[in-house]
């Protein structure tokens, strides 16, 4: 089995097995062909046979010499040989001489036999009684040579066959032999390095051009991953560094405090700010978690049938007194059923992270508006703010994890809400994509409609 993993032997084990059958079937058709022939030539034989037999035993041997010679003449029974002779070979009647005794019963005769015309045929020789012997001998063959001329048609005609199948596997064998060489050279070259290299594309639509665009879809998302890799430890170290200074001087000036015996309502109010320094970097750890759980794909086994529009209506209703407490305004358009396929905490926790996105990043008196649409066959929800936006060239960051455009870090969060929502976005083969709402900023998550 293991010689049969190549390519080239795939192919050439599957020539060797359809050349074989393709010989037999064709060495079977010819076969049956001739038994065919012969079965109805001896069929014919022994019918004219049985009726001079029969002829002979009830009116004597010169009225069977009388039908021998009519036949003889007759134009539907000119071509069979026929002889009537005595037990010692005498000749009696018919329109053959014989070189030599034939055996009784049915034999495969040739030219041999000396008859002019006959190439070969099927002879029947049977005793009728009073010591007559009568041989009836007819042709197989049309015309001389037949059977070496039906030989080579089926040989051309079954040839013919193998050799189309042959080229055909061979050029098959040869497209699928350079897309594979194809694939493994930009393999080989991602293995040395070269994260750019990708499968060609020939534009033509067809089944290997498709694999080649998926295969270079898979190795764009996974360069998209190991960007993403390179640049987190970065923004890890960046985004960690300060609270973790902030917790340890908290810590340090707590460790002092007790040490000058200072009021238990000091220390309590230190002990307070450290833990509010923890539970911020805990939540960190947990969004990159959560991101971590939602990419790895599980949590499609739990998919079902849920309206993204209703969800969107109510998030905008459970959130509206928060934005009112911010000094925003929150508008829902009109309920719109939008039927995907999905896990409902997680998309309405998508729909959540964008307002309270839109209420982070905008001034009072912004107003923000959840719309509900279908376009085509994609539900699309879209959240908008009138607040400053994010200009164009900064979009792409505000995407990646840890990618916060305040490079100080000084502003709150840590730069995950949008990286968390792009990924329960694609979790649903759907998308997010950031874009200018003129002013603000229009966050846009289109998931496909269910069937």
């Amino acid at each position: 089995m293991k010689r049969l993993r190549s390519l080239r032997a795939l192919t050439a084990a599957f020539l060797v097995a359809f050349i074989t059958a393709t010989g037999l079937t064709g060495l079977a058709v010819y076969r049956a062909t001739h038994g065919t022939i012969v079965a109805l030539v001896d069929q014919r034989i022994a019918s004219v046979s049985g009726e001079l037999a029969a002829m002979g035993t009830h009116s004597g041997t010169p009225e069977l010499v009388r039908q021998i010679d009519a036949l003889a003449r007759e134009r539907d029974t000119g071509d069979l040989g026929l002889l009537l002779t005595t037990a010692n070979g005498r000749f009696l009647a018919g329109n053959i001489r014989l070189r030599r005794a034939l055996p009784e019963g049915f034999s495969t005769v040739g030219r041999a036999l000396g008859l002019k015309g006959l190439s070969t045929g099927r002879a029947l020789v049977r005793p009728i009684g009073d010591g007559l012997i009568l041989t009836v001998v007819a042709e197989t063959e049309p015309f001389d040579d037949y059977n070496a001329a039906r030989a080579r048609i089926y040989l051309f005609g079954f040839g013919s066959i193998i050799l189309v199948v042959v080229a055909g596997v061979a050029t098959f064998g040869f497209v699928i032999g350079r897309r594979i060489v194809a694939m493994r050279r930009t393999v080989e070259a991602i293995v040395d390095g070269d994260m750019q290299r990708r499968v060609p594309v020939d534009g033509s639509d067809s089944a290997f051009d498709q694999q080649a665009r998926a295969f270079n879809a898979m190795l764009d998302r996974i360069a998209a991953l190991m960007a993403e890799i390179s640049n987190v430890s970065n923004d890890i170290a960046h985004d960690l560094r300060t609270p973790l200074a902030r917790l340890r001087g908290r810590l340090q000036a707590l460790a002092r405090r007790a040490e000058d015996g200072a009021p238990p309502g000091a220390i309590a109010a230190e002990i307070e700010a450290a833990i509010a320094e923890s539970d911020t970097l805990l939540a960190m750890f947990a969004a990159i978690l959560r991101i971590a759980e939602i990419e790895g794909g599980a949590r499609r086994a739990g998919f079902e049938r849920v309206d993204l529009g209703a969800i969107a209506h109510h998030v905008a209703t459970t959130m509206q007194p928060a934005a009112a407490d911010a000094g925003r305004s929150l508008a829902d358009g009109d309920p719109v059923h939008l039927p995907v396929a999905g896990d409902r905490r997680l998309l309405a926790q998508a729909l959540i992270n964008l307002v309270e996105n839109a209420i982070r990043h905008t001034p009072e008196g912004s107003r923000i508006r959840i719309a509900a649409t279908r376009t085509g066959d994609r539900a699309v929800v879209a959240i908008e703010d009138d607040g400053p936006g994010i200009p164009a060239a900064e979009r792409a960051r505000a995407l990646r994890r840890f990618g916060r455009l305040d490079g100080s870090r000084a502003s709150s969060g840590h730069g995950l809400g949008l990286p968390l929502v792009e990924s329960i976005a694609r979790l649903h083969r759907g998308t997010l994509s950031l874009d200018d709402a003129g002013p603000g900023l229009r966050a846009v998550i289109a998931l496909p409609i269910a069937s």
